[in-house]
């Protein structure tokens, strides 16, 4: 039998809308047409969308199972994305809730290049936790911002990267903020991670000047920039490792542990960062633990993403934190490294002391 894939959509109806909103839900996402209208017989057969399972979560409130033919997704990352949402999408009553995909259409799409490993590796640590922190504010020149990067190195963190926000600004560009930041960091062990920007083909050049200044990972935001470019710089740099962050995810109405923790693993993030409880988001400890558990777990022969919880942390729920989460994370603090200003080189160093303290290797 031909492989097909699972969607799970959680959906606000009531009892007696609920079949035929299922029923409507797979044409709408199969063949976006009235069923009496399909005359072939293998379209009805095998394309047309079937309903698998309608199961009550709470008042009004549905999981919906439905199965669809892998065929339709071909090996195009973003028509996964398409066939799984798109339409339905826009219907603000549900919401993607997870997937099921077969071992073939999986492996298709790859996975991480490296995973949580080649993260270690390459800043020399074996099973604890790694740390990582972000350059800003967005509006400093090169220079500032390499300087803010030698205060990270001397404090022993392992990753820099670029906020999101940072991109080509007349103010930063990113030939010259590369440069200077890959710079300042000659000799040390923390590794700079760039954020990329633009189009597919400044993407390419950026990658290429990485490379060239010895820059081996970087930052993607694959809701900005589309699953399928996302995934063809994958192909197209296996030496390079993937930072993906969430911005713009919360717009998609894609359940957090699907969307961050199994389809950026799926299409090459090699870690992916989200916004841990109790920060600046509303993500509940449940939906950050859902997320890390996504990332790590074992999933058709994929290699793992290492989850990276931010957004307002602070070095004191660093225990708390690594209890939570365990030694396979990275934490990223940011602004509250970045208060300390002159003393940043000194914060840094407790961050790192306090991980390394609390985790192992």
């Amino acid at each position: 039998m031909p492989p097909r894939l699972q969607a799970i959509y959680r959906i606000r109806s009531d009892a007696r809308s609920i079949e035929a909103r299922a029923r409507a839900i797979a044409l709408e996402q199969s063949v976006e047409m009235p069923l009496a209208a399909v005359a072939d017989d293998f379209v009805r057969a095998e394309i047309v969308g079937r309903v698998e399972t309608v199961a009550e979560q709470g008042p009004d409130l549905f999981d919906v199972r439905i199965s669809l033919s892998a065929a339709t997704v071909a090996d195009d990352p973003g028509q996964l994305l398409n066939m799984l949402f798109g339409n339905t999408s826009l219907h603000e009553d549900v919401l993607l809730y997870d997937v099921e995909l077969s071992d073939g259409l999986a492996k298709a799409f790859g996975g991480p290049g490296h995973g949580p490993a080649e993260l270690r590796r390459r800043v020399g640590a074996s099973m604890r936790a790694l740390t990582c922190s972000a350059l800003k504010p967005q509006g400093l020149p090169p220079a500032g911002l390499a300087a803010l990067a030698r205060s990270f190195a001397q404090g022993g963190i392992d990753y820099i990267k670029d906020d999101h926000g940072l991109a080509d600004q007349a103010y930063s560009p990113f030939a010259a903020r590369l440069d200077a930041i890959a710079g300042a960091l000659r000799g040390a062990t923390a590794r700079y991670v760039p954020s990329l920007s633009g189009d597919l083909d400044r993407m390419r050049a950026q990658i290429a000047a990485a490379r060239g200044a010895g820059v081996n990972t970087v930052l993607v935001a694959p809701m900005i920039m589309g699953f399928a470019n996302f995934r063809r710089l994958v192909w197209e740099s296996p030496d390079i490792a993937f930072i993906a962050h969430p911005t713009m995810g919360g717009a998609a109405r894609i359940a957090p542990p699907l969307l961050i923790g199994k389809l950026f693993r799926l299409i090459g993030a090699d870690a992916v960062v989200f916004p841990n409880h109790g920060g600046r988001f509303g993500y509940s400890p449940d939906t950050c633990h859902a997320i890390a558990r996504a990332a790590l777990a074992d999933w058709h022969g994929l290699r793992p993403a290492l989850p990276v919880p931010a957004g307002g942390m602070t070095v004191d729920r660093v225990p708390e934190m690594l209890d939570f989460y365990g030694a396979d994370v990275m934490l990223l603090i940011g602004g509250a490294l970045l208060e300390a200003r002159e003393r940043l080189a000194e914060a840094t160093g407790a961050f790192v002391t306090e991980v390394r303290k609390f985790s192992h290797g």
